[in-house]
Formats: C-alpha cells, structure tokens, sequence
C-alpha cells in the first residue's frame, strides 16, 4: 500500500493529484502541521528534514514532492504523466519541474516564512515585498512560455502542470495572482475540469470556484 502523508494545501497538493490521476490504491496520513507533527521523532525517522510531504511505497520512505512526483511517474507509466526517457518532452519536463521546484517554490516559501532569511525581524516585511515582486515576474514567465501550448510540455497535462497548479494556488492572494495571467488560468482551469482534481480539492477543503 502507497501512503501519503499531507497537510491540505501543503506541498502534498501535486502528489496527492497525481495519486488520484494515475489510479492506484493509496491512503492518506494527515500530518497535524498545526501542532509540529512533522517535527516529531516518528515523523523525523520517515523524512529527517521535518517537512511535507512524505511518501511510503512498499515501506520505503521517499521526501521532497517534486521526487515523489517523479518516483510516481516512472513507476506507473501507463498513466502518462510524464513524457518517455530520451524525447525532446522529456526534456522539457525536467525543465520545467526543475524551475518550479527550485526557483519558484524556493522563492515562494521566503515569502510565507521571511523570518527565516534575516537575524533582523524588521527586515521580515521588505523581504515579503521583494518576494512578490520576483514571483509575480516568474509566473508571468511561465505564462508566456505557456502562449502557444496546452500545456507546459505537449498536448496532455503532465506532472510539470500540476506541480504548477499547486503552487498557483499558494499566491492566490497576489496583487497579480496567477489566475490575472490568461494562459496560466486557462491551464489551471482544464485542470479543475478533471475529476481527479475535483476529487483532491475535495478532500483538501480547496475552494475550486475562482476557477470555473
């Protein structure tokens, strides 16, 4: 049995699409972010940096979501969510999942958690303002490499567009959140169309009516 362990609209989001989209059996493990489970000593011994999410595959613990989602691509390939090894897609797809991964949801939690980033608190909110300013930059990027495609890589929606999702739905408080780009929401709207999505925004709590 595959277990997740989640928190609603934590970085468990994309997996928890893709678990949905390919099929298979698996089960949800809500971890109590609200009271620092994660940091606990049994949650330390899955995932030692003390962050959502986890995933457990035949009782090997796996961390950080954007492997997770890669893990579930390459172990269940009839699902599609991922292009094959070699193509100039496949290519692509690590592109884009890497600069999702690394530049925007690495800028995208110095926005939530400033603090971490100065020994002076009062820096805290300039540091919020300089964020915003540098991911509203990189969403308009991906809105314009989104112009002539359907999705980010292909004519099918990928891992690489969910994880998109998820973290779209991080900055939709935004002056300029990624639904004001039009071809992010018309993305993320196709995506809201999927009954796996419907289904995980369900169980999460995720409010899908901006996006209809």
């Amino acid at each position: 049995m595959v277990t997740l362990y989640y928190y609603p609209g934590n970085a468990s989001f994309a997996p928890h699409m893709l678990l949905e989209e390919i099929g298979v059996p698996f089960q949800l493990s809500l971890v109590d972010k609200k009271n620092k489970a994660q940091k606990s000593p049994e949650y330390l011994a899955l995932n030692p940096a003390g962050r959502i999410p986890v995933l457990v595959d035949d009782g090997q613990p796996l961390f950080e979501a954007a492997a997770i989602c890669l893990h579930l691509c390459d172990k269940n390939p009839k699902a599609v969510l991922f292009p094959a090894t070699g193509t100039r897609e496949r290519s692509l797809a690590y592109q884009w999942l890497m600069y999702l991964t690394n530049t925007v949801q690495t800028e995208l939690v110095m926005y939530f958690y400033p603090e971490r980033y100065t020994t002076h608190v009062v820096e805290a909110p300039h540091i919020v303002a300089a964020q915003e300013v540098r991911i509203t930059e990189m969403f308009a990027l991906l809105d314009r490499a989104l112009e002539h495609k359907t999705y980010l890589v292909g004519s099918t929606p990928t891992a690489c567009d969910y994880y998109l999702f998820m973290l779209a739905s991080w900055a939709d408080e935004f002056p300029t959140p990624p639904l004001s780009f039009p071809n992010i929401k018309r993305v993320l709207k196709a995506l809201t169309n999927r009954p796996a999505v419907q289904r995980v925004c369900l169980k999460e709590g995720f409010d899908l009516t901006p996006y209809q």
